[in-house]
């Protein structure tokens, strides 16, 4: 019986993956079990999924139907002698260790199978590795007991190439480490207090407090891309993108919680902890570097705004922690019932509680681009129908570029009331997505696309707009980044004070080197991208093969990773006030 009960829960677990898998493309956790009561808003996807998966899911219920068919009919109810017992139980641990043993054989990869058993966290590359039922007991049993940092990784700081500009300032806080350090009576406190003191600091730049005194208008858009933009359908994202700083090589990795996590690194420059949702969690923190909090200690309005439900994701926790008076449905906004929600109508009926403020920043958190991207299951979609009709392109390509319209005209909208308040010239607008569309299908975004995208980088391949009417002319900015550079980038053209080295991302626009880390280990700089599933580094730039410098750098990914960690973890930022 608690074998048939067994193959039902394997057979069970293994659907379950492959369709949050298809759904979100990642894995889920045993967190997010406790908190899934809110995929149940997505029952229609899930049915579709469901349908178009049926293969695969009767496939890991072929074990329990064999069991249901035949093995029940021979099922013996006579007791097993010891010997029997002893044979079973010493040849149980000996696989285990047989298993466990083959974890510490010679193995030259960047992240060996010993590594990620150690970390014990739920994602792609573990599983990869590891399997699916191994991740899943490490996750079970870091859930349980805790996740502790991986005391395999290398303590001390990598330290960067030497700034090439040395007439500037570093970009620090008045922080007195080795007080600190002396005053600490907790290990972990202190031995973090000694990493960051020795972590090298960006410097400041040209454009350190270029747009200081500005009123800020930040927004994470739901699931907007590159492809998004187009000088006809959305002219108002074309000369947003066109006429401000342009950066070149920036990506939106997709992180474990989707959404939440998307939001989570872009606002407050860390990256998640894998197994929790770490914007809920870090609703008790101290953060002293958000924006919304910054600005809250400069006497500036800060509000933040959500056209769908206030206690998704928690955010009804983790939003006001970030220093705004956040509303959203539910809470303070109302808006038309449908789904989703929309963008233009969120910015018609907020604008007008902060635009009239000597100083104010807002964020904006979209959802008129959320999956699905067909016209009967998306209003956006459905509204902006004959604004795509004509396009030679498929069903749902069309379906999402009409919800990207409804953002485009948000936008529109908002600039229009700036200009007619005579504050578009001091106002800096920055907006990024909080992951690519993962809702469509490949063939459909590669249909936008033009080509068929690489998926371990190109995909992730995104924009980070910053733009003001104040601008004369557009930035061109080829360094590579990610959503993990939008907060030490923004503090810095608005002059904020803050400390480089508390922050994971890096200013975008200092002399340092530039690191795009993804959710698999994956990473991106100026000389080298390193593709973790398949091991394999290719040299861009001119750069020459150089091992040591791959090491080092994996070394640098691993150590921002665990000490995102513990800052979530330990309320770090509280110790440093």
């Amino acid at each position: 019986m608690i074998f048939g009960v067994l193959l039902f829960i394997i057979g069970f677990y293994f659907c379950s993956q492959i369709l949050y898998y298809n759904f979100f493309k990642v894995f889920f956790t045993v967190y997010s079990i406790g908190n899934g009561g809110q995929v149940a808003e997505f029952w229609q996807d899930i049915v579709n999924l469901i349908i178009s998966n049926i293969f695969w899911i009767l496939l890991c219920f072929v074990p329990f139907g064999f069991y249901i068919l035949y093995e029940r009919k021979h099922i013996h109810l006579k007791r097993f002698g010891d010997k029997s017992i002893l044979i079973s139980l010493t040849m149980i641990i000996a696989f285990f260790f047989l298993g466990y043993g083959l974890l510490y054989l010679p193995n030259t990869a960047l992240n060996t199978p010993l590594d990620l058993y150690k970390e014990a966290s739920m994602n792609e590359l573990t599983v990869s590795q590891l399997g699916m039922i191994t991740s899943c007991r490490l996750d079970v049993q870091s859930f349980i007991f805790g996740r502790t940092s991986n005391d395999m990784i290398n303590e001390e700081p990598i330290e960067p190439e030497e700034s090439k500009n040395m007439t500037y300032k570093d970009q620090t806080m008045d922080i007195d480490f080795n007080q600190l350090i002396d005053n600490s009576k907790n290990e972990t406190i202190k031995n973090m207090h000694k990493y960051f003191q020795n972590v090298t600091p960006t410097k400041q730049n040209q454009y350190t407090g270029m747009f200081k005194d500005f009123n800020v208008i930040l927004l994470t858009c739901e699931g907007f891309s590159p492809y998004a933009i187009d000088k006809e359908l959305t002219p108002t994202l074309y000369k947003l993108k066109n006429e401000g700083f342009i950066f070149n090589h920036f990506y939106t990795p997709l992180w474990n919680v989707s959404t939440s996590d998307g939001e989570y690194v872009a606002l407050q420059g860390l990256i998640p902890k894998n197994g929790v949702w770490s914007f809920k969690e870090s609703s008790k923190n101290t953060l002293p570097f958000t924006l919304g909090k910054q600005f809250q200690k400069l006497g500036y309005t800060t509000q933040a705004y959500h056209d769908h439900s206030y206690t998704y994701y928690g955010r009804n926790l983790s939003h006001p922690n970030l220093g705004y008076d956040f509303k959203a449905v539910g809470h303070g906004l109302s808006l038309k019932k449908q789904w989703p929600e929309s963008d233009l109508e969120m910015i018609q009926k907020t604008v007008d509680q902060y635009i009239d403020k000597e100083h104010f920043h807002t964020y904006y958190m979209t959802v008129s681009g959320h999956t699905n991207y067909t016209f009967v299951g998306n209003s956006m979609a459905a509204k902006n129908k004959s604004l795509v009709n004509n396009l030679d392109k498929s069903e749902l390509a069309k379906g999402y570029l009409a919800t990207q319209i409804e953002l485009d005209r948000a936008l529109e909208y908002l600039i229009t009331r700036l200009k007619q308040a005579g504050i578009a010239d001091k106002t800096l607008i920055a907006m990024s997505a909080d992951h690519y569309p993962y809702g469509l299908p490949d063939k459909d975004y590669n249909e936008l696309a033009g080509h068929q995208l690489e998926k371990n980088f190109e995909i992730y391949k995104n924009e980070l707009i910053i733009w003001s009417e104040a601008m004369k002319e557009p930035i061109v900015v080829d360094k590579q980044g990610s959503s993990l550079d939008i907060l030490p980038t923004l503090s810095n053209l608005l002059g904020l004070e803050y400390d480089s080295r508390l922050l994971m991302g890096t200013d975008l626009l200092s002399d340092n080197d530039s690191l795009v880390i993804f959710e698999n280990r994956s990473f991106i700089t100026e000389h080298v991208m390193y593709n973790s599933k398949t091991q394999k580094a290719t040299w861009i730039n001119n750069a020459v093969e150089d091992k040591d410098y791959l090491k080092k750098i994996n070394t640098l990914v691993k150590q921002k990773i665990d000490y995102s960690k513990k800052i979530l973890d330990n309320n770090y930022y509280k110790y440093i006030q």
